[in-house]
Parts: C-alpha cells; structure tokens; sequence
C-alpha cells in the first residue's frame, strides 16, 4: 500500500516540475578542472563560452548543474 503512495507523490512531483524549464549560461573556462566536468558541459550541451541552452527542470538535470555550478549561470523560466 505504501509503495503506491510514493509512486503517486513521485508522479505528481514530476508533472509539477514538467512545465518548468532551466535556461543554463556557460560563462567560465574549464580550463584546469577536472575532465569530467568538461563531459557534464558537454553532456548538457554546452560548447563555447556564453552558450546557453534550455532545459526540463529534473532531477538528472539539477544534478549534473550541481557538480559544475561554478562554471554556470541558471535561470527558471516558468510557463
């Protein structure tokens, strides 16, 4: 029984969070960080400085801003 009513609370999270979207600015060089950080830009299709890009806001893209949030500028962007 309880297993639906996480599975509910999950969805319903989701589908609130669905209509907004990130707008993700690169604005620092990689340059001397790890390379792996260079992937995550990379990964959220971010190339050359001031690239800007947008974004679903979840959990997978949250995540990836969170371990490269000293190379980027975010901003919500609400429908």
């Amino acid at each position: 029984m309880t297993n639906t009513i996480k599975a509910n609370n999950k969805k319903a999270y989701n589908e609130k969070n669905t209509k907004n979207k990130l707008k993700v600015t690169y604005v620092k060089s990689a340059i001397g960080y790890n390379k792996n950080q260079r992937k995550v830009l990379e990964a959220l299709g971010l190339t050359k400085l001031n690239d800007s890009n947008v974004l679903p806001d979840n959990a997978s893209v949250r995540g990836a801003i969170f371990k490269i949030k000293h190379l980027l500028s975010v901003e919500t962007i609400e429908k």
